[in-house]
């Protein structure tokens, strides 16, 4: 069975620290990307904002489990996606 990448480090919060970098990391090449495309709408935002943020609780609140982090991110994806949506129509 292969052991999750982070495990063996020596401390928990070295484990957590480096999911959260990872994570971080992640957020910047899709923000990046995502600044290719011109005229982002409130609602693209949303969902990008949302699923970075919701992955990095997720990840916090499950001690760095991958369930957690994907689970955390669908759940901010898709209220910063009806958040942004709420936006662009006023």
């Amino acid at each position: 069975m292969q052991r999750p990448l982070f495990n063996n480090l020596p401390d928990k919060n070295f484990r957590l620290a480096g999911s959260v970098i990872v994570l971080l990391l992640i957020a910047v090449v899709a923000l990046g990307l995502g600044g290719c495309t011109s005229n982002p709408s409130k609602q693209d935002i949303g969902t990008v904002s949302g699923a970075v943020i919701g992955g990095i609780v997720g990840s916090t609140l499950t001690g760095g489990s991958g369930a957690g982090t994907v689970g955390g991110a669908a759940a901010g994806s898709y209220i910063g996606n009806r958040i942004g949506r709420d936006l662009d129509r006023r």
